[in-house]
C-alpha cells in the first residue's frame, strides 16, 4: 500500500548544499583547473563537517554531472536555465531550512582575492551571510563584507534563507593554491560550518 503522506518519502535536512556547476559546465577556470571540481571537493567536506556537528545536510550533486541532465520538466532549450531551475526546484521538494550555494570567484584583476558571501535582500539571509563571511574572514585573515546578490537567479527565486559562498578567486595565485590544497579545503569547510552554527544560535 502506498503511504498517504507522500512527503514522508522525501529527504529532510537543515542545510541544502548547492554544488555549483558540474558536468559540461566547468564554471570559472585557470588553465586546466576548473571551478566545478573545487566546488565539489569543498562541498563534500562541508557536508561531512555539518553532519559531524549534528547539523543535517544534503548535497544536490555528489559527482561530476550537470543538474540540467536531471531536469525533464522544464521545456527550455537552454541547458543553463534548466540547470538553475533544477537547483531551485530542489528547495521546494526537499524540506530544508537554508540553502548554501558553493562557488569560486574570478576577476580580470588578478590582485583580487578572498571570500565573498552574497545574500538575498532579506534579514535571515543577510544574517546567515554575515555569520559565514565573518568565520571565513577569521580563517583566511581577510576583511570582506557580504553583499546583496541582486542579479543571481537562485537568490531571487528561492523562498527560504539562501546565500552564495564564493570561496576565493581562482584568478589569484594565493587563493588558487588555497583552493586546491585538501587541508585548506577542509579549513574553508570548517569556517562555513562555524558560520552556520553561529547562525543557528542567533536566529
Amino acid at each position: 500500500m502506498l503511504p498517504t503522506d507522500y512527503s514522508r518519502a522525501l529527504p529532510t535536512a537543515q542545510v541544502l548544499i548547492d554544488v555549483g556547476h558540474g558536468g559540461i559546465d566547468g564554471g570559472a577556470h585557470h588553465e586546466e583547473l576548473l571551478e566545478k571540481d573545487i566546488n565539489l571537493a569543498v562541498a563534500k567536506k562541508l557536508y561531512l563537517l555539518l553532519q559531524n556537528n549534528g547539523i543535517r545536510a544534503i548535497l544536490n550533486r555528489s559527482g561530476d554531472y550537470a543538474l540540467s541532465d536531471d531536469n525533464r520538466w522544464n521545456p527550455s532549450s537552454s541547458r543553463h536555465r534548466r540547470d538553475l531551475s533544477q537547483r531551485s526546484q530542489l528547495t521546494k521538494e526537499i524540506d530544508t531550512q537554508i540553502l548554501i550555494s558553493i562557488h569560486v570567484n574570478w576577476a580580470p584583476d588578478r590582485t583580487e582575492y578572498g571570500p565573498l558571501v552574497l545574500h538575498q535582500n532579506e534579514g535571515q539571509s543577510a544574517l546567515l551571510a554575515f555569520c559565514i563571511q565573518d568565520a571565513m574572514n577569521r580563517r583566511q585573515n581577510t576583511r570582506g563584507l557580504p553583499r546583496i546578490g541582486k542579479p543571481f537567479y537562485l537568490l531571487n527565486v528561492v523562498k527560504k534563507p539562501a546565500v552564495i559562498v564564493e570561496l576565493g578567486f581562482i584568478s589569484h595565485e594565493g587563493d588558487r593554491q588555497m583552493l586546491t590544497d585538501p587541508v585548506k579545503q577542509t579549513e574553508i569547510a570548517a569556517a562555513i560550518t562555524s558560520g552556520v552554527r553561529n547562525y543557528i544560535l542567533l536566529r
